[in-house]
């Protein structure tokens, strides 16, 4: 299918870009509707596929909607929770909201297979201030999973059963899997498996603000903390990566290794999901393509 150009987005553009770079799912939906899907020769709509950090934008609204829901506060100390920080002057210091936008002061690591368990990851030391640095890494995230999972401890829910009943189910998102560590537990920076319809699913909900068909999950003002940049890194909210272009900053997405990668262009009304295999994918390169840009 041949869509060049049209309504602000060069589809033929696009998925020349998607082709040089071991292509395995480029699916393009607007205002809800399907308008554009292309897969590489061994893959298909229905086919699951990891998107590795994309993972890390779920537990952003799921942060957001669990401070909605009255059992956790973005502000409040980590140490209120994880006990074990309260002696440390550094780690006392940690809120929620540092973990999600990695400015907690963990050091880069802890990211693919080397993503720690919960236990590991709460011993870990701080390289910087709290707030100070964004760092990118796995950890921050798994010791987020721990707070989510001693605040759930009263409901006997996990932090991805939650995710799961909160959000996915209510928007009709299947996972296909969910990757376990060496110690029985899931991760959360990580491990997501789905097909890419269903990921888009998630697009579409982010593209209505926190809203599946017309119903609201999270309120609008809880939604927008999730897109919220930091001083440390403006390109950086709760999970998610924000636009690299000053002219258009209504744009968000969730990025995986590999190329994976969830695009949601608020002012288009338009979802993006690519899946691909490359070490070389440039997620600003794509949508420069995409949109037109010089």
């Amino acid at each position: 299918m041949a869509v060049s150009p049209a309504g602000g987005i060069d589809i033929d553009a696009a998925l020349a870009y998607a082709e040089r770079h071991k292509l395995h799912a480029l699916v393009i939906a607007r205002r809800g509707k399907l308008i554009f899907e292309c897969y590489g020769s061994t893959y298909a709509s229905d086919r699951p596929h990891p998107i590795y950090s994309g993972t890390k934008s779920f537990w952003g609204i799921a942060a957001v909607a669990a401070q909605e829901d009255g059992f956790l506060q973005l502000d409040e100390q980590v140490a209120r929770t994880i006990q074990e920080w309260e002696e440390d002057p550094r780690k006392e210091l940690v809120t929620i909201r540092d973990l999600l936008n990695m400015t907690a002061g963990f050091g880069f690591g802890g990211l693919g297979s080397a993503v720690p368990a919960g236990s590991a990851a709460i011993a870990a030391p701080l390289k910087t201030m709290p707030g100070a640095v964004f760092t990118y890494g796995g950890i921050p995230l798994q010791v987020f999973g721990e707070v989510l999972r001693r605040k759930l401890a009263p409901r006997n829910m996990e932090p991805h059963d939650y995710l799961r009943e909160r959000i996915l189910d209510p928007i009709g998102l299947t996972l296909a899997s969910w990757r376990s560590l060496k110690d029985g537990t899931r991760p959360l920076p990580t491990g997501a498996v789905l097909g890419p319809l269903e990921w888009l699913k998630f697009g579409q909900f982010l593209l209505e603000r926190g809203s599946h068909k017309g119903k609201p999950l999270i309120e609008p003002g809880s939604f927008a903390m999730c897109f919220e940049p930091t001083r440390a890194n403006p390109r950086y909210g709760l999970g998610f990566w924000l636009s690299p272009f000053a002219q258009l900053p209504s744009i968000a997405y969730a990025s995986g290794s590999g190329g994976q990668a969830l695009y949601v262009l608020f002012s288009l009304d338009t979802v993006v999901v690519h899946l691909g295999d490359s070490g070389s994918w440039k997620h600003e390169t794509f949508l420069k393509k995409l949109l037109m840009i010089p």
